[in-house]
């Protein structure tokens, strides 16, 4: 019959094991999906994201139409754009702000390669008035549909 004693130590064995399984899988988590934060600074995303929003970007499997996304800007690699999927071709994505007069997006630079994205908008985390999922698109576009002009 076992002890008190040892009861206890199993227990605490399980605790520590329990709680480095824990510790492996988040570290897994934060590299597989690479959260990144980011800062919104200008109105292409208006009236869904507004300047002095903060954003948690995730990486996710394949970009879904109408997701909120950061990329890297094709004209200024050090540049993090964040516009909204409204076509997806091959190994290439339409962005387009939700702004279009005040947005540079796909209609300026052309599609960008699926691997400049650097993830989807998971949440908005600041300012506090406006934490939450983002609402989503005020527009809708079938797959393929490329808004034109200004």
């Amino acid at each position: 019959m076992a002890t008190s004693a040892s009861r206890l130590r199993s227990t605490r064995l399980r605790l520590a094991a329990a709680a480095a399984a824990v510790m492996v899988a988040s570290a897994a988590a934060a590299v597989l999906i690479r959260p990144r934060r980011v800062l919104v600074e200008g109105l292409s995303m208006t009236p869904t994201l507004q300047p002095g929003d903060r954003l948690l970007v995730v990486r996710r499997p394949g970009p879904r139409h109408g997701a909120v996304v950061a990329v890297t800007d094709p004209r200024t690699p050090s540049r993090v754009l964040v516009k909204r999927v409204t076509s997806l071709v091959g190994d290439e994505v339409v962005v387009h702000g939700d702004n279009p007069a005040a947005s540079t997006d796909s209609r300026d630079f052309g599609p960008v390669a699926r691997r400049a994205l650097l993830g989807t908008v998971a949440v908005r985390y600041r300012p506090r008035g406006r934490i939450g999922r983002l609402a989503p698109a005020p527009f809708d576009r079938g797959p393929g549909e490329v808004r034109s002009g200004g």
